[in-house]
């Protein structure tokens, strides 16, 4: 049985030409679903595979011949493309140069964020690895700064009509139930949180998403791995970066928008088509503000055993 998502159910299909095959045994290497194998010096299908093709293609892409095309699972050869020389690629210390540079940013200046910028950001995201192929995250883009304060408004008119939620009757109703960590961060974090995202915008402040430029919200659906949305999302904020933008992470709005009714009718509005154990948005635009120096981060803990 093929693995499933929402784009397919089917495995994909593996057209192996023989009679371009060296038996060089590279793409068998590869496969880790066992769907090929070498057999009297030419690679053919196996009659063990774990799941059937999840339409990776890295037999494909392996291949120094050519010999090995995959179609389905939303991949076919005409998604090949060369790599990069190894020449273009950024060094390590550009790289951290990048890392360091990248600050939450939630002051903006009024100018838009070019189409094409958006654009290629959308694209080094979707260069993001994944637990499964084809990639089950989604995409909304608020590509305005008006696009996104009025999903900021609808958004807390959504919580103002929720606040039973972090009321005192529920969170000691549900105390038992979800732990004390659960019952800490709703105390500590989320029932603040509702007041200074309504009481605010009541006020004309938004302190959802800080009328940015642009806001993008990377989710899954009930199929996709939990990570691929964030993974996405990180790729997409340090690509926005690497254009001269300031990005923040903005993780109080997907869990909140997940279950019930009024739920529903906002990602309804906003055409989110599931709802998703993992989400992100992430606001960007150009810096009203400058840093001017760093701040070293740490783990929690870091464990290397040798």
């Amino acid at each position: 049985m093929a693995v499933p998502t929402t784009r397919t159910k089917e495995k994909a299909e593996i057209r192996i030409n023989s009679d371009k095959c060296n038996g060089c045994g590279l793409c068998v290497d590869v496969c880790k679903d066992f769907s090929i194998r070498l057999e009297k010096g030419r690679v053919t299908l196996s009659n063990n595979p774990v799941f059937g093709c999840i339409g990776c293609g890295h037999c494909m892409a392996v291949c120094p011949e050519e010999a090995i095309q995959i179609y389905g699972r939303e991949l076919s050869p005409a998604d090949l493309f060369d790599l990069p020389a190894r020449e273009q690629a950024a060094g390590f210390n550009q790289l951290m140069a990048l890392f360091k540079r990248r600050r939450s940013i939630r002051e903006f200046r009024d100018k838009e964020v070019e189409p094409g910028i958006v654009e290629k950001i959308l694209e080094a995201a979707g260069t993001s690895p994944m637990g499964l192929p084809p990639s089950d995250v989604n995409v909304l883009v608020l590509a305005n700064k008006k696009m996104v304060h009025t999903f900021a408004a609808d958004f807390c008119t959504y919580l103002s009509g929720m606040k039973w939620f972090v009321s005192g009757w529920f969170l000691a109703l549900m105390r038992p139930f979800w732990g004390k960590a659960n019952n800490e961060l709703f105390k500590g974090f989320v029932k603040p949180l509702f007041k200074v995202y309504t009481e605010n915008m009541d006020a004309g402040i938004n302190l959802v998403t800080y009328d940015a430029p642009v806001a993008m919200y990377f989710y899954g659906s009930p199929y996709a791995d939990p990570a691929d949305p964030v993974v996405a999302a990180t790729t997409a904020m340090y690509a926005a970066e690497s254009f001269g933008l300031g990005t923040c992470m903005i993780g109080g709005i997907h869990p909140l928008i997940q279950n019930g009714k009024r739920a529903h009718m906002l990602r309804e509005k906003y055409n989110i088509k599931y709802t998703s154990r993992e989400g992100l948005f992430v606001i960007m635009g150009y810096p009203a503000v400058k840093y001017r120096k760093g701040i070293k981060r740490t783990f929690a803990s870091t464990a290397i055993m040798n």
